[in-house]
């Protein structure tokens, strides 16, 4: 597993739900099966939701 909930992620490629590559999300489920993936809830400057996806460990970097 390569990120945990709670963890601060930055988003590494443009996505038709309004994402763009860079904007950072955070992490709020884990999965494990069938394939590891992360729900990620983005927020809008106002600290709206703006979209709420699940990508794959390698759309996602680790932010410290």
């Amino acid at each position: 597993m390569k990120f945990k909930e709670c963890d601060t992620v930055k988003i590494m490629k443009d996505y038709d739900e309004g994402i763009k590559k860079g904007e950072i999300g955070v992490v709020i489920m884990v999965f494990e099966k069938p394939n590891e993936a992360y729900e990620v809830e983005v927020l809008d400057e106002d600290g709206c939701v703006k979209t709420q996806c699940t990508l794959l460990p390698e759309e996602l970097e680790l932010v410290l």
